[in-house]
């Protein structure tokens, strides 16, 4: 599934995101499976999801981006002022996740409103079970 883009503007690429990585193979590739830690970049109007997939950091979207799954599942560790609040829907959706936590958050839907530091965790059971596998 690819992921489908928000249709509004996005700020610079200037706000430091901080993801940590649990299962860093799975993510990231065999070539990165002892970096667990990556810092990248993203703008005010990207959600989370966005600034991950453009770094390389692959999380698992089934839905495409569209609160329609639980499978972007994340926890944001620091900076959750920083972040969109969690509309009704997504509370819905990370209640089908598992493992949810107080700072629980769909990646999809955590839209970046202003610069500040910003820790997101992606648990290690992050991936679509139902991924097919390339014969």
């Amino acid at each position: 599934m690819h992921l489908k883009r928000d249709d509004h503007e996005h700020g610079p690429k200037e706000i430091p995101i901080r993801f940590i990585l649990e299962n860093p193979e799975e993510l990231v590739g065999a070539e990165h499976a002892d970096r667990k830690e990556w810092v990248v970049k993203g703008g005010v109007g990207e959600s989370l999801l966005e600034v991950a997939l453009d770094a390389g950091i692959n999380i698992e979207h089934s839905c495409g981006g569209v609160c329609a799954c639980s499978t972007c599942h994340v926890y944001i560790e620091k900076g959750m002022e920083h972040l969109s609040e969690a509309t009704e829907a997504e509370e819905d959706r990370v209640e089908e996740a598992p493992g949810i936590q107080r700072n629980s958050r769909l990646s999809c839907q955590c839209e970046i409103l202003r610069a500040g530091e910003i820790q997101v965790r992606v648990p290690a059971w992050n991936r679509n079970a139902i991924k097919e596998v390339p014969h």
